[in-house]
């Protein structure tokens, strides 16, 4: 292996950076019952603390993922760097639920500029038969960041209460910063031209996915129905404006004539959509159900992305000789399993059972994640690797949002807008169960599109 040392700045500082959002992520959500009191949210307002972060970054990575390709990836990402710890610092500042939720939207917008091309950076700095071991290496920070947020999370809301995490995130993100405006460099001169795109469908797109999950927090009530009803249409009429488009943000025939690239998305968009409420829902159900401090809430949600991190690397690096379906298929039916046992606890299950279901899940998610990356990646040209990294990180958040709605959408029939600490166990749990057997019928389908999506031609060096 000989790496230059570019290259290994390069990595390091896309790990580093991914590092530091997922941190974020996965801390807030042990904080979420400390927010939940000192703001006096519902379950539902609640969510939207997560929500809206999701929500913001499904926004706009495809519009930023091909702006990427056609400005500059190194750009576009260093200003994702920017907006992300600016709005981390504010964010400890706000005064109110509703503040905080607006801050969580902007610091949304600097994770889509920075995730969307950390992988198209590394793709484009290494050669192919390095892809895998490198995408599991930035998968691997990812999982990291995973791990440490609610150890830690909970940890600095024990002691010195939740807005230390978001100051404690923009100390981070100040050395992401340094470190990508001294050692990342400039994008070449072939990178950065001035063509355009054709931004009049991107409108339609973002008004759907608002629509669509604005909606899902208004159920049961008809406007609710309404609104999802309506996102679903202007996610169709987008759909038309790109195939029609000749500067589309995003390119559907990559969809309709590249069956690997288009089954290979489509599996992630049905693994997010069925894991990310894992580590929402069990937090809550540890400090609630349980009674757990958020320090021993944080410090048993550390089982799965350890996991995730110790094996992703490991399995992004096999997904370099064998073929990736294969790995991604596995990975996908242990998630299925995983989620399915989570939908029988109970009040007396042991900590011990859940430990186990989240080391099983995560080491299922590792084996899907890298290979199923390095798929996407390896099926498009270079020239759109902006565009591919784009379209991979909007399926993974649209299916974060899918996932977060479909617990909002049980919190919001059953818990008749009351908070997580006043509504009754016995009810939190109904919507605990009916939520897990949601995703794991999802995460079946994935097992479909794992398994059907053909191989990759691997490159000659």
């Amino acid at each position: 292996m000989n790496w230059t040392k570019t290259q290994i700045t390069v990595l390091s500082i896309v790990a580093f950076s991914s590092f530091m959002s997922t941190f974020l992520i996965s801390s807030v959500n042990i904080a979420l019952p400390a927010i939940e009191r000192d703001f006096a949210l519902d379950a539902v307002t609640l969510s939207w603390v997560v929500t809206a972060f999701l929500l913001s970054t499904a926004m706009f990575l495809l519009p930023v993922g091909r702006w990427g390709d056609l400005t500059g990836i190194k750009r576009v990402y260093k200003i994702g760097i920017v907006l992300f710890t600016l709005s981390s610092f504010l964010s400890g500042f706000a005064v109110s639920g509703y503040w905080l939720i607006f801050f969580r939207f902007l610091q949304g917008i600097g994770a889509a500029f920075s995730s969307t091309t950390g992988a198209a950076i590394l793709v484009a700095e290494f050669s192919p038969k390095y892809r895998g071991r490198v995408l599991g290496i930035g998968v691997s920070a990812v999982y990291l960041g995973l791990a440490f947020g609610p150890f830690f999370g909970g940890f600095l809301t024990q002691y010195l209460g939740w807005r230390s995490i978001f100051y404690f995130s923009s100390g981070f993100g100040l050395i992401a910063t340094f470190l990508a405006f001294i050692f990342l460099g400039n994008d070449s001169q072939d990178t950065t031209s001035n063509r355009k795109i054709d931004l009049k469908g991107t409108i339609f797109y973002m008004a759907g996915l608002v629509t669509l999950t604005y909606g899902s927090a208004r159920i049961p009530a008809r406007q609710g129905w309404m609104m999802m009803g309506a996102g679903i249409v202007f996610l169709i009429v987008f759909w038309i404006f790109e195939t029609n488009s000749i500067r589309p943000v995003l390119e559907t025939k990559l969809f309709t004539r590249n069956r690997l690239f288009a089954f290979s998305n489509l599996a992630a968009l049905v693994n997010y959509s069925a894991t990310f409420s894992i580590i929402f829902l069990l937090s809550l159900y540890l400090q609630k159900v349980k009674g757990l401090s958020p320090r021993d809430a944080g410090t048993i949600l550390v089982a799965q992305p350890i996991v995730m991190a110790i094996f992703s690397p490991f399995a992004g690096r096999l997904s370099d000789r064998i073929q990736p379906r294969y790995l991604a298929t596995i990975g996908m039916t242990m998630c299925t399993i995983g989620l399915a046992a989570f939908a029988f606890i109970s009040e007396s299950t042991p900590i011990a059972i859940i430990v186990f279901l989240l080391l099983w899940v995560g080491l299922g998610f590792a084996f899907f994640s890298s290979p199923n990356m390095n798929t996407i990646m390896s099926s498009v040209e270079k020239k759109q690797l902006g565009l591919a990294s784009g379209t991979a990180s909007t399926m993974r958040v649209v299916g974060q949002i899918i996932s977060m709605t479909i617990a909002t959408i049980f919190f919001a029939i059953l818990f008749q807008k009351q908070s997580v600490e006043v509504v009754s166990n016995q009810i939190f749990l109904k919507a605990l169960k009916l939520g897990f057997i949601t995703s794991a019928v999802i995460a079946l389908t994935g097992i479909y599109f794992s398994f059907s999506r053909g191989k990759i031609k691997r490159e000659s060096e």
